[in-house]
């Protein structure tokens, strides 16, 4: 078990639509539990694809596209990913007719629920309704649904997505991390100065902490 004296600070840059960033959060969370970490997350705005038109693009095609794979090998990988959520205990439905949305205003309203506390909550919520639920997130209806689903104001998340009034921000945050060297994600920051890349794997993320926590009781020389 380990003894952290104060929360760990936990940084994780992420997209809603990028499956390893869901998954690596739920095996993270594992190894949390299991080490009794104590911790406070903070997640951080990135577009996989910032040019992404605003009505999307047919998902499986924009991953032939981008990646240069086959129908096959995309399909092995929902599979893959399928299996994988199962053991995490998330559901991924793929579907022929999901859309890799432009998700700028979904970042706007994390945006929003991190300023009230609650961007874990919407961030589960946004990745949910586009893996589990086969939602189009290209559709600011969809995100305020979501929203409310997740226990926030639909009124207030619709004025926001009117006035782009988080526009500036998530702007420069993703600018920020951007010239931080991120450039995929995952990206989970330890402590503000550990950085790791990718869904490592429960007994990985376990390792880490149980590394952190060595560091942090060790006396200063």
């Amino acid at each position: 078990m380990t003894d952290h004296p104060t929360p760990l600070r936990i940084d994780i840059v992420s997209d809603v639509v990028c499956p390893w960033c869901i998954v690596g959060y739920r095996q993270l969370t594992q190894a949390l539990k299991d080490t009794n970490t104590p911790h406070e997350i903070h997640w951080h705005p990135f577009e996989l694809n910032p040019q992404m038109p605003v009505e999307g693009q047919n998902l499986t095609e924009h991953i032939m596209e981008k990646y240069g794979s086959s129908r096959a090998d995309s399909q092995a990988n929902r599979d893959r990913l399928t299996e994988l959520g199962k053991s995490l205990g998330f559901t991924f439905a793929f579907n022929e007719d999901m859309r890799m949305p432009n998700t700028f205003n979904a970042h706007q309203l994390l945006r929003w629920a991190d300023s009230l506390g609650r961007a874990t909550a919407l961030e589960q919520a946004f990745f949910a309704a586009y893996f589990t639920d086969g939602r189009d997130l290209t559709d600011n209806a969809t995100l305020v649904k979501a929203a409310a689903d997740a226990g926030f104001d639909s009124a207030e998340a619709t004025l926001i997505l009117d006035d782009q009034r988080y526009a500036t921000e998530v702007r420069k945050a993703e600018q920020f991390w951007t010239q931080q060297g991120i450039s995929g994600v995952p990206a989970v920051i330890f402590d503000r100065q550990h950085l790791v890349t990718g869904a490592q794997g429960v007994d990985n993320y376990t390792s880490i902490l149980n590394q952190l926590a060595e560091m942090a009781g060790t006396p200063a020389a």
